[in-house]
């Protein structure tokens, strides 16, 4: 790859600007000054610093994002902050949420540029476990337990898919696991037994569970584990 579009790519500025930066010395190729654009890098072997800072390439990054309320998983947006608003990362373009979380919603946001990865993980195919930690404005009960096993009508021409609901403290918090990715799914589901969410939390997507070391708007790189265990999802 060219010195100038490995920069472009990493985000460093317009074509235009790397060639300038490049002819001004601020780019190293293992240690040496190289002033010629046009030079070929090799993305695997050679060090590739900026103004002193190594440049690592790698063709797909993947961050764990702890969610706040407030902002739309969304790349971008005219009116509201989104999730990409919270990354301070190089490169960023490419970057997008995989999958929604609402606007209030909070938790666990995978965000990559690898498609194909996030294709396989929402694919309705593929039955990718989704697990929530909620908190409502009236009591569950064993018989709602049952009734999101068999499936809910929220106004679909066909009922949820078995759900795995699991009733914490007074019965008004609960964890709920689904594997489907339907407009409002969760809040859907609780509102077709009488029930209004306060308060939801998604902790875990497959094999991905959030880090509660992460404070809210905070987020880290996935590890190489985190990513091989997604991976074996697909």
């Amino acid at each position: 790859m060219r010195l100038d579009k490995y920069l472009t790519t990493m985000g460093i500025g317009s074509r235009s600007q790397v060639k300038e930066y490049i002819k001004k010395g601020k780019v190293k190729i293992n240690g040496e000054i190289l002033k010629k654009p046009e030079y070929h890098v090799n993305e695997e072997n050679d060090i590739i610093e900026f103004q002193g800072i190594n440049l690592e390439y790698s063709k797909f990054y993947y961050y764990m994002l702890h969610k706040p309320a407030g902002y739309l998983s969304a790349v971008k947006d005219n009116h509201c902050k989104t999730v990409l608003d919270l990354l301070d990362v190089t490169p960023k373009d490419g970057l997008f949420p995989v999958g929604r979380l609402d606007k209030d919603t909070e938790g666990l946001l995978l965000i990559t540029n690898d498609g194909a990865l996030s294709h396989e993980l929402l694919s309705p195919r593929k039955h990718v476990e989704k697990k929530y930690y909620v908190e409502l404005d009236g009591a569950l009960t064993e018989a709602d337990v049952e009734q999101f096993q068999q499936g809910l009508d929220i106004g679909e021409k066909k009922l949820t898919k078995p759900a795995k609901l699991e009733l914490l403290d007074d019965c008004q918090k609960a964890y709920i696991t689904i594997t489907e990715g339907k407009y409002h799914q969760v809040k859907r589901m609780f509102r077709s037994i009488g029930l209004t969410v306060t308060y939801l939390k998604r902790i875990s997507m497959g094999s991905l569970i959030l880090d509660e070391s992460l404070e809210k708007g905070a987020y880290r790189p996935l590890t190489k584990a985190e990513i091989e265990d997604l991976r074996c999802n697909k």
